[in-house]
Order: C-alpha cells, then sequence, then structure tokens
C-alpha cells in the first residue's frame, strides 16, 4: 500500500511539473523576429513577395491597409551602420536579444504587426512582455517625445510607457510586462507604433514578444493539491509505522 502510495505521488508530482511547464509555454511564433520570408535587413510587405526590397515575418502580419506600412525588420547589429535598411544614429545600441528587430516609424504610414494566438482558456490571465526602444534615423534633427506602443490582445488595449529622447539620442532598451484576459480561444495580438512628434522621424523598435499564461490553469492547482494530499497521506503511513 505505502509503495503504490508513493508511485501515486510521484505521479502526481510529474503531471503538476509537465502542467506548469505547459502554463508558461510562450505562445507567440517567431517572437524574435527570426524568421523571415525573404531575407532581413528590409521594408515588411504585407504579403509574401519575391521583391527583393521586401520580406514577411514567419507567423505574423504587417499592414497599414494598402501594404506593410513603413515597418522593418532590422539586423540589430547593423542598425546603425549605413548597411541597414534604416539608418539608426550612433548612439543605438542593440537589443539584448540580438539577432533581428521590428522597427517603426509611428509618424509616417505606420502598419500594424498581429498575430492571431491560438490554445487561449476563456476567462484565463496571459502576461505579455516584449523589449522595446525609441531611436533616430540619421539625416533627420528633432526631439521626439512621447513615443509608445499601443499593444492589443482581442478587444482588449493597452499602452507601453512613452519614450521620449533629445536630437538623435537613443532610450536605451527597456522592458514591457501587460496582463490581458482571453475573450476568445484565439485572438489577435497586435502592435502599432504611436507618437506626437512632429518632422523627425522616430523610431520604435520591438523585440523578445512573448505571452505566456499568468497563472497555472485550474487543472494545474488540481493536480497540486492531490498531489500534496497523498504525499501527506504517505507522511502519516510511516509516522505511524515507526
Amino acid at each position: 500500500m505505502r509503495i503504490q502510495s508513493i508511485l501515486l505521488s510521484l505521479s502526481a508530482v510529474a503531471a503538476l511539473s509537465a502542467g506548469m511547464a505547459q502554463a508558461s509555454t510562450n505562445l507567440v511564433t517567431n517572437g524574435n523576429f527570426e524568421s523571415t520570408t525573404n531575407g532581413t535587413n528590409k521594408q515588411l510587405s504585407s504579403v509574401i513577395t519575391l521583391d527583393a526590397h521586401r520580406t514577411t515575418l514567419t507567423g505574423w502580419t504587417s499592414s497599414n491597409g494598402n501594404d506593410g506600412g513603413y515597418n522593418f525588420v532590422l539586423s540589430s547589429g547593423l542598425a546603425n551602420t549605413w548597411d541597414s535598411a534604416i539608418w539608426l544614429k550612433n548612439s543605438y545600441t542593440s537589443s539584448a536579444n540580438g539577432g533581428n528587430i521590428f522597427a517603426s516609424d509611428a509618424l509616417y504610414y505606420p502598419g500594424t504587426l498581429s498575430q492571431s494566438i491560438s490554445g487561449l482558456t476563456v476567462g484565463g490571465k496571459y502576461t505579455l512582455t516584449f523589449d522595446y526602444a525609441l531611436g533616430q534615423q540619421v539625416g533627420f534633427n528633432g526631439a521626439n517625445s512621447n513615443n509608445y506602443w499601443q499593444v492589443g490582445l482581442g478587444g482588449s488595449t493597452q499602452n507601453s510607457t512613452a519614450l521620449s529622447i533629445a536630437n538623435g539620442g537613443f532610450s536605451g532598451w527597456k522592458t514591457a510586462s501587460m496582463t490581458f484576459t482571453a475573450t476568445n480561444a484565439s485572438e489577435v495580438l497586435s502592435f502599432l507604433a504611436k507618437g506626437a512628434s512632429p518632422g523627425a522621424p522616430p523610431f520604435m523598435l520591438l523585440d523578445s514578444v512573448s505571452l505566456t499564461s499568468a497563472v497555472p490553469e485550474p487543472t494545474t492547482w488540481g493536480m497540486l493539491l492531490g498531489g500534496l494530499g497523498l504525499l501527506g497521506f504517505v507522511a502519516r503511513r510511516r509516522s505511524q509505522q515507526v
């Protein structure tokens, strides 16, 4: 009986661990923007294309209603060099993740970057995290203020903390964290660059997008309680036999 109880306890703990691991799985496809359909360091298209100057991001759609908008996938290490599709001023520094980054001009035909997220639990809370920054394009001058990401999941919208930079400056990379409640099993996650600076092109940058369950699912809690109960039973049995 004691052996059977121990085996059941171990099974419960294993199931709990699996449930917790599943709860923390990133639901976003290509959240680091490393996978493209036609290369990187290019302006984004709203559809898959063979145009040598355009590309798309796997799992994502970039659109302003007419085309991909003035959105780009840049190589983080090249963004402050003349080799970059958008040459950011030298104060720019690479993202912590490295690799590719998404860039959008909030004032010049910005497009919405979106992805359909499935596997959500209706009523479940989900934590969205991402890295973001604000930089300025070479060849333009002037301060940039109050630039932010407008983020949506389903029918809910939240804004990242606004960033401001002096002429030629760079904000440095920040990390945002937001909690959303799912209203459907499948919902659209979206990012749209917003800003109030006239003239001087501000580029909002994005990297390391992740969406995970904010708390364990009810079934996970049930397995936890069941496992603890079985472990307690085994402990009582052992104390009675001493």
